[in-house]
């Protein structure tokens, strides 16, 4: 679960990217002075900010880890820090929310993971972005003296050590923003140092320049795996904020068939919700959510600790492995049976949909000349699907070997 939401949320805005005019990869995003933006810091009172509801939402939806925004680009920081005057400290909540969702997340037995943004648009040292400095621009930014970047690495060093010092093991650190500076100008080296010592066993994603645990393709499943460990991060609708003029929903059958496709190839999704201004999740977000708990109650087993299963060439679907089961995931109804090419039919020892336990029926194809010679022939598996199998939203089959 990727949370995204800032004191923006109360106006239904966009994180940040509104203050410096838009961005064309938010198609759904505003434009908004910066003064008018930064002014929403002084209203920011979620009240109905429930971390625990959060987490067991997570829990039941079959989540394994949660990312919440600690600071976005527009600086606000969601953590009490003694670095900066400019967080929840200071808003009429007071209360510390980083700390409340590491707490409730944790004690769902879910792992905890902190987003934090490189860039801070409204940092005077950094430089803090103006309206004369629009339309953003990349590669354009104003930069800061030599002595303002060492003042404001000291605050955002200092930022980094206490998220990682006061809200206990942390597991992931999602980093964003490291485009508008080089490894070395961020201390890349020394940041990865100091965090590794403060948290031996975080990951960290590749969005600090020069380094990285695992890649993050962005609203979009690779057309083939990426090398290594890797998670695709989506939103529900076009918005990673709360934006209630965004209604380019997805369906949840949409959303269930990208997590069926992203474990197929060894991935994780990191599905994103957007908290309104007052804490509360949108309706249309808990009804997905929903949606998710219902199908992984059942399937759970074919997603979570899973790799990649057959070849595309093998299947027609995304498939995944645990040992000496396959699982097959059907994103488009069957006619009257589905077919698996290239595996050892005679190690076939059932098949069954998973949920319901349901045996299926199968039948093999195999050459005349593996059956006369092949001890353990390769062939093709068909397996007749009836109607009563089917799930609405995904079906999941699996094959023990």
């Amino acid at each position: 679960m990727f949370i995204h939401w800032a004191p923006a949320s109360q106006r239904g805005w966009e994180l940040s990217w509104p203050l410096v005019g838009g961005s064309s990869a938010l198609p759904g995003g505003q434009s908004i002075g910066v003064e008018e933006y930064h002014s929403t810091a002084k209203t920011f009172n979620p009240v109905n900010f429930d971390a625990r509801d959060i987490a067991r939402r997570a829990k039941r939806a079959g989540m394994q880890y949660g990312v919440l925004i600690t600071k976005h680009h527009d600086g606000y920081a969601m953590f009490h820090t003694r670095e900066s005057d400019y967080g929840i400290e200071h808003s009429p909540y007071r209360k510390d929310i980083v700390r409340a969702y590491a707490d409730a997340f944790r004690a769902e037995g879910l792992k905890v993971g902190f987003y934090f943004s490189l860039i801070d648009w409204h940092h005077a040292d950094y430089p803090a972005f103006t309206d004369a400095d629009k339309p953003y621009r990349f590669g354009k930014w104003r930069r800061s003296t030599p002595e303002q970047w060492d003042r404001f690495l000291k605050v955002m060093f200092g930022q980094l050590r206490e998220l990682l010092s006061n809200y206990g093991k942390i597991d992931v650190l999602w980093f964003d923003g490291g485009w508008e500076r080089s490894a070395e100008e961020w201390h890349s080296a020394e940041l990865v140092k100091m965090i590794r010592e403060l948290q031996p066993e975080i990951l960290i994603n590749d969005r600090i320049p020069g380094f990285g645990d695992y890649v993050t393709p962005e609203q979009a499943i690779p057309a083939s795996a990426p090398k290594g460990p890797w998670e695709t991060c989506l939103t529900i609708n076009d918005s990673w904020g709360y934006n209630p003029s965004d209604r380019k929903l997805k369906s949840p059958r949409y959303l269930l068939h990208a997590l069926c496709e992203v474990a197929g190839k060894g991935g994780n999704l990191l599905l994103n919700i957007s908290p309104m201004g007052d804490g509360a999740i949108p309706p249309e977000q808990i009804d997905r959510l929903e949606v998710f708990a219902d199908w992984m109650t059942r399937h759970q087993e074919s997603i979570v600790g899973t790799t990649a299963g057959l070849e595309p060439w093998q299947f027609y679907g995304p498939s995944t492995r645990r040992g000496d089961r396959i699982y097959l995931h059907l994103l488009m109804r069957p006619y009257e049976s589905v077919s698996v090419r290239g595996v050892n039919v005679r190690r076939v020892k059932a098949v069954s949909v998973l949920g319901s336990g349901a045996k299926l029926d199968f039948t093999s194809q195999i050459s005349a000349v593996d059956l006369m010679f092949n001890k353990d022939p390769i062939g093709e598996l068909i397996i007749k699907v009836p109607e009563s199998a089917l799930d609405p939203y995904a079906t999941v089959i699996a094959i023990d070997f």
